[in-house]
């Protein structure tokens, strides 16, 4: 009878480590209930609102072969060295620039050719240019045509001399 006393002390430790142990489980398990239900739904509404954004359409350039032109001006000649890439708007764009390159460049060659030194140093000088560029390139090259859809010009290489 001496080991019936013992037993129910030592039993006691052990279950209140025991449901110590089941009433943080619990409150684990309610937590992340709680976290779901409240969370849950705006996670998937930002993930379905990321998913139906379109994603952002990759820029298309086409490379033009570096120019060089005689720029107007008196005393000892003066050259212009341009390298430019144009931003279109998309493939039938790209496809219409490639088939009258050679009508594009004439107009180019052009607009540069009628160009002082002097009108080409600043940097707010160059990005009227560009402009200038973009609006000439843009008309469209016959009545059945519509405009080329180049939205910007980049220089690439840039020196006067």
């Amino acid at each position: 009878m001496a080991t019936s006393p013992n037993a129910p002390t030592a039993a006691a430790p052990r279950s209140s480590k025991l449901l110590i142990g089941l009433l943080i489980g619990v409150s684990l398990l309610a937590a992340g209930a709680v976290a779901y239900v409240f969370l849950g739904p705006k996670a998937a509404a930002a993930h379905q609102a990321e998913a139906a954004k379109p994603a952002p359409e990759k820029p298309i350039f086409v490379a033009l072969e570096p120019f060089t032109v005689n720029l107007q001006g008196e005393g000892r000649a003066k050259f212009l060295h341009v390298g430019m890439a144009l931003k279109v708007r998309g493939e039938p764009s790209k496809a219409q620039i490639t088939e009258f390159m050679p009508e594009l460049r004439s107009r180019t060659l052009m607009l540069l050719s009628n160009r002082t030194a002097d009108s080409l140093v600043s940097p707010d000088d160059k990005a009227k240019l560009a402009e200038e560029i973009r609006t000439e390139l843009n008309r469209p090259l016959n009545a059945d045509l519509p405009e080329q859809g180049i939205t910007s010009v980049a220089f690439n290489t840039f020196v006067v001399q």
